[in-house]
C-alpha cells in the first residue's frame, strides 16, 4: 500500500507539473489575430528638436537641465551678448549723427533758397540798369548824330551798357549757381535720410541678433540632453540643447507585403507597450512606405516577394498626449495592431483603450 501510495503521488505531481507546463506554454503563444487585422513591433518616437545659437558666441547660462518639461516660448539659455550690445550702441551714435545731418543739411537748403532769391533780386536790379544804361546810349547816338553831343560821352554811355549788360549775365549765373547749390542741399537731406534708414536697420539688425541670443523653446516638450556647457564658445548653429516634442509621438512598425498593401491612411492602429500592457493606446496610421526597407536580391517569385516588408507609422492623437504628456516616453518598445479590414471588431485584450 505504500508502495501504491507513493506512485500515485508520483503520478499526481507529475500531471500537475504537466498541466502547469502547458498552461505556461499556451501562455507564452502569441495570440493569433483574427482576419483583417495585422500587427507588428515598433518603437515610440517623438520628433526631436536641436535648439542651437545663430551666430557664434558663449553660452552664458543654460536655465534647464535633461529631463525637465518646458513649454512654448519658455526661455532655455543665453548667450553672451556683450559684442552685440556694443555694436548696438555704435549703431545707435550712428543714427544720431545721421539725424543732425539732415538737420544740417535742411538749414543748408534753407540758406541757398534764400541766396537763390536775392540773386533772383539782383538779376532784376542790374536788368533795370541795363536798360537804363542802353535807354541812355540810344539817346547819346542820336544826339552825335546830330552833333550836339561828343564822340566821349557816346563811347561812355556804350561802355556803360555794355557793363550794364555783362552785369545782368554775372547775377543770371549767380541764379543758376544758387539753384545748383539748392540741388546740391538737397540731395545731402537725403544721402543723411538714407544713412538714418541705413543706422535703423543695423539697429534691428543688432537686436535681432540680441534677441536670437535667448534660447527659446519652439514648442511644448522635454529636455533630452545638453549638448553645450555655460562657458562654452559655440560655433554659429552650434548646439546647446536637443529637445522632444511630446505632441507629435508617432510609433514605427512593419508589416510584410501582404499586410502593408491594405494599409490605409488613417487605418485605425492599437498599441499596447511593453511598460504598460494593460492600457491600448489608440493611434492613426498617417503613413506608409513606398520602398521596402528589406529588398531580396530576386523578387521572382511570390514567396520572395513575401519577405518585403514597409515601415508604418501611426501618429497618436494630440489631445491624448497633451493629456499624459508627463507620462509620455520616447523609446518604449511594444506592438502595433493595424485594422487593415474595416469592418472586423476588435478582439477582447485590445479593447482598454487608454482613457
Amino acid at each position: 500500500m505504500k508502495t501504491t501510495s507513493r506512485w500515485l503521488l508520483r503520478i499526481t505531481v507529475f500531471a500537475v507539473a504537466a498541466g502547469a507546463v502547458y498552461g505556461l506554454w499556451r501562455f507564452l503563444q502569441p495570440v493569433s489575430l483574427p482576419a483583417g487585422l495585422a500587427s507588428g513591433n515598433g518603437r515610440i518616437e517623438a520628433v526631436e528638436i536641436d535648439i542651437a545659437t545663430k551666430g557664434a558666441g558663449r553660452v552664458q547660462d543654460i536655465l534647464v537641465n535633461e529631463g525637465d518639461f518646458v513649454t512654448a516660448g519658455q526661455i532655455l539659455a543665453r548667450m553672451d551678448t556683450a559684442v552685440l550690445e556694443a555694436q548696438l550702441r555704435e549703431a545707435k551714435a550712428q543714427r544720431q549723427q545721421a539725424l543732425v545731418s539732415i538737420e544740417t543739411a535742411k538749414h543748408q537748403v534753407v540758406q541757398r533758397r534764400a541766396e537763390r532769391q536775392a540773386s533772383i533780386a539782383l538779376v532784376a536790379q542790374r536788368e533795370a540798369e541795363r536798360d537804363a544804361a542802353e535807354k541812355r546810349y540810344a539817346r547819346s547816338q542820336d544826339l552825335a548824330a546830330r552833333g550836339t553831343t561828343s564822340q566821349q560821352v557816346l563811347d561812355d554811355d556804350r561802355a556803360q551798357f555794355e557793363s550794364r549788360k555783362a552785369a545782368v549775365s554775372a547775377a543770371q549765373a549767380q541764379v543758376a549757381a544758387a539753384e545748383a547749390a539748392i540741388g546740391t542741399a538737397e540731395a545731402l537731406v537725403i544721402n543723411a535720410q538714407a544713412a538714418v534708414d541705413a543706422a535703423q536697420a543695423t539697429i534691428e539688425r543688432i537686436q535681432a541678433d540680441i534677441d536670437d541670443s535667448t534660447l527659446r523653446s519652439p514648442r511644448d516638450g522635454r529636455v533630452q540632453f545638453r549638448v553645450a556647457q555655460p562657458g562654452e564658445v559655440l560655433g554659429a548653429g552650434g548646439r546647446v540643447l536637443n529637445m522632444v516634442d511630446l505632441s507629435d509621438v508617432y510609433i514605427t512598425f512593419f508589416l510584410p507585403t501582404e499586410a502593408a498593401g491594405r494599409v490605409r491612411l488613417g487605418s485605425e492602429v492599437r498599441i499596447v507597450l511593453d511598460a504598460l500592457p494593460q492600457y491600448v493606446v489608440p493611434a492613426k496610421a498617417t503613413f506608409v512606405a513606398d520602398v521596402a526597407q528589406f529588398t531580396p536580391k530576386t523578387v521572382e517569385t511570390a514567396s520572395e516577394r513575401q519577405k518585403l516588408m514597409f515601415r508604418i507609422k501611426a501618429q497618436i492623437p494630440p489631445e491624448l498626449l497633451k493629456k499624459y504628456i508627463r507620462d509620455v516616453k520616447a523609446g518604449l518598445p511594444g506592438v502595433a495592431y493595424v485594422r487593415i479590414e474595416p469592418d472586423v471588431a476588435w478582439p477582447a485584450n485590445l479593447q482598454n483603450i487608454v482613457p
